[in-house]
């Protein structure tokens, strides 16, 4: 269907398509990180469409906190039926559960930073030297400073001041024994290239995109959805809403946004007129003014 695409996402998506298939060619054990948003599931159409008629030849890695909206996790596993491939799933409990990270406590708990340890874990266990993900540098100004291939040291950290240039679509993927890359093949992509593909390719998502009525409450300035995974403070009440989220993660820091957008052009006009970013509802990225580049230096995606 590209041939109906418009010019500029007609590049994107040969700039990806690219990416995709360096990497194929470049490493030996490459994984996709596959959360079930909209990011990973263009990410993952993309590898589907790159190798066509032959399989992807990579699974997707899910990295589950065990606070996911069950809409994601249904979502999830009938899209990987659907592209017909391989699904590994390493959940953070068992980290918890193993002593190797210590579960948060309070009305404030989340396990969004838990799983970077879950997914070093991983990575180590499973081999790989290429974990592809759908991170976007509009979305954050520390994913901002990354380049498409991604260089990870021996304990997973990212080193941003020390990155390889990467000129006339040339990508070094040479590494040492341990290391590894990370490779954000829409690197170039904004929020509204997303939706305008999605909406060009006819690639479904989950209803969480769309505007819904849910019970939620406000913390510091953000809706958070009312769900078995939240404490809530003594003040705090919640009410029912129509709301939509644009960005899907761990339910106990993504925020949701009022919208009556229950329609994907709806969401594609409405995006074109926000004046916040998309991770602005995020209360994870709040914790500090670095939260982001601080978490993917020890490893965070």
């Amino acid at each position: 269907m590209s041939e109906i695409l418009p010019g500029h996402l007609r590049h994107l998506e040969h700039e990806a398509i690219h990416v995709l298939r360096e990497v194929a060619a470049q490493f030996d054990r490459p994984h996709l990180l596959f959360s079930g948003g909209k990011d990973s599931i263009v990410l993952s159409w993309l590898a589907h469409r790159a190798f066509h008629p032959a399989p992807i030849p990579f699974p997707l890695l899910h990295i589950d906190t065990g606070h996911n909206f069950p809409e994601t996790l249904a979502f999830r596993d009938a899209w990987v039926d659907r592209l017909g491939a391989r699904l590994e799933v390493r959940l953070v409990q068992d980290s918890i559960d193993a002593g190797r990270v210590q579960e948060e406590t309070g009305p404030r708990a989340s396990r969004n930073a838990l799983q970077t340890v879950t997914l070093l874990d991983a990575l180590k266990e499973l081999r790989v030297d290429a974990a592809m993900g759908g991170a976007r540098r509009d979305e954050e100004k520390a994913r901002a400073k990354e380049r498409f291939f991604s260089h990870r040291d021996v304990h997973g950290q990212w080193d941003p001041r020390n990155q390889r240039p990467e000129l006339w679509s040339l990508y070094n993927g040479r590494m040492n024994p341990g290391e590894h890359f990370r490779v954000f093949p829409l690197s170039n992509w904004t929020e509204l290239d997303i939706w305008h593909y999605i909406e060009a390719q006819e690639i479904p998502f989950p209803e969480l995109y769309l505007a819904h009525d849910r019970l939620v409450f406000e913390r510091e300035g953000i809706l958070l959805a009312v769900t078995e995974h939240v404490t809530l403070d003594a003040d705090e009440t919640p009410s029912r809403r129509t709301v939509r989220f644009r960005t899907i993660g761990d339910a106990t820091c993504t925020g949701a946004t009022l919208s009556d957008a229950d329609s994907l052009r709806a969401v594609i006009d409405e995006t074109a007129a926000a004046r916040t970013t998309e991770r602005g509802g995020r209360s994870d990225d709040r914790r500090s003014d670095s939260a982001m580049e601080d978490r993917k230096r020890q490893g965070y995606f």
